[in-house]
């Protein structure tokens, strides 16, 4: 359906990025704007400016006289991400114990609670979804719109490599219960154990999706 003649800009850059992350265009793959314009129903130009939008977050890259294309990142790629994931979220966390007060643990709780029925009923996408969902609180809980921003951005592109770690075997049970460790320094109010206790978390998440897409052969 084409989308309402409003904001073009923005509705451009929301239906590609969703697109995206929703792996329907997938890593890799060229990124037509006359194409992309027929099919949502718009002029080139708003196109042309959500596709130069997603570059500047990495989630597009542009190769001279070729065009647009998704990203595919490489293996360092990832190293570096998760590198910087590691510092953003730990500070994220500690941030987040010392200004988000006691409706920041019942959010949190809430979403624990729900990601333990999603794992019990083998619910990856719903999992992945509560995953984030949890990030998120604590990106928003720590107060900082930059932070949140950045972070926004760095997990739209590990999403691209994997909707979710958690759909790495053997990793959903460790991720819960590194989710629960976080989850104890925030009821326990300890900034620089939510810190640790995250950083170990986003490590040990992007240990694991090196050595998945190492043994996958996808990166």
């Amino acid at each position: 359906m084409p989308l309402r003649r409003t904001t073009l800009n923005r509705e451009a850059y929301r239906a590609l990025r969703q697109a995206i992350l929703g792996r329907k265009i997938p890593p890799g793959q060229k990124l037509v704007v006359r194409v992309l314009a027929e099919e949502l129903g718009l002029s080139p130009t708003p196109v042309k400016e959500a596709l130069s939008a997603l570059e500047r977050e990495g989630l597009v890259v542009a190769v001279p006289h070729r065009g647009y294309f998704v990203l595919e990142p490489t293996l360092e790629d990832v190293r570096e991400i998760y590198t910087l994931r590691e510092v953003l979220e730990g500070l994220a966390a500690r941030l987040a114990v010392e200004h988000g007060g006691r409706g920041l643990l019942r959010k949190l709780e809430r979403l624990f609670a729900r990601q333990a029925q999603a794992a019990e009923a083998g619910d990856l996408e719903a999992y992945g979804d509560l995953d984030l969902a949890f990030h998120r609180t604590l990106w928003e809980a720590a107060g900082s719109r930059r932070l949140l921003a950045i972070a926004e951005t760095m997990d739209g592109q590990i999403r691209l490599l994997i909707g979710s770690s958690a759909a790495i075997p053997g990793r959903l049970l460790q991720s819960r219960a590194e989710h629960q460790a976080v989850l104890d320094t925030v009821r326990a109010r300890d900034p620089e154990g939510a810190e640790a206790a995250m950083r170990a978390h986003v490590r040990n998440a992007g240990r694991a999706l090196e050595l998945f897409l190492s043994g996958k052969g996808q990166a």
